[in-house]
């Protein structure tokens, strides 16, 4: 039930003379301390402006219907996603360990490596690296903004890769 629809417009009227009231104070403090003491009423956007013309029924529709729209409707649950948005996702591996089948003679820019798992990674930053490494274990991590870096066992420097297959 709408307080401000018993009242009618007298109702309306006080509290846009406490607003003046507030409003015309000098000082912030005790401004802010007069906005402060003011009774909480309906929301701002169910009350409507005030005016000469007497209330109708449908003006006194339109008014409970925000307030009791506000009340009875649950507020929306967010979603999974937007809840996780900006941290860690601890659902998703943050490094790969697979090996290099074979001999691994080393990478050069844009070259494939081929996982034991099945995975292909292209190396994308131009780097290159001459190893002779039999069977190396490597570690595919999460790099800075995003993008991987394949560390490989015997290897002291580690290219930037993306996934390719």
């Amino acid at each position: 039930m709408c307080v401000l629809c018993l009242h009618g417009p007298t109702a309306l009227a006080d509290e846009a003379g406490a607003l003046q009231r507030c409003r015309a104070i000098g000082d912030a403090q005790a401004r802010l301390a007069c906005y402060d003491a003011l009774p909480l009423r309906a929301p701002v956007s169910a009350v409507p402006a005030p005016s000469a013309a007497p209330a109708t029924a449908a003006t006194r529709a339109a008014v409970t219907a925000p307030a009791a729209a506000a009340t009875a409707a649950p507020a929306p649950v967010p979603a999974p996603a937007a809840q996780r948005f900006g941290q860690e996702s601890r659902d998703e591996p943050q490094a790969l360990v697979s090996r290099i089948p074979g001999v691994f003679e080393g990478w050069g820019p844009r070259s494939r490596i081929t996982l034991a798992n099945g995975q292909v990674w292209q190396v994308i930053d131009g780097s290159e690296g001459v190893y002779l490494l039999q069977n190396p274990q490597v570690t595919v991590r999460r790099g800075v903004l995003g993008g991987f870096v394949l560390e490989i066992e015997g290897a002291n420097r580690a290219p930037r890769v993306r996934r390719v297959d």
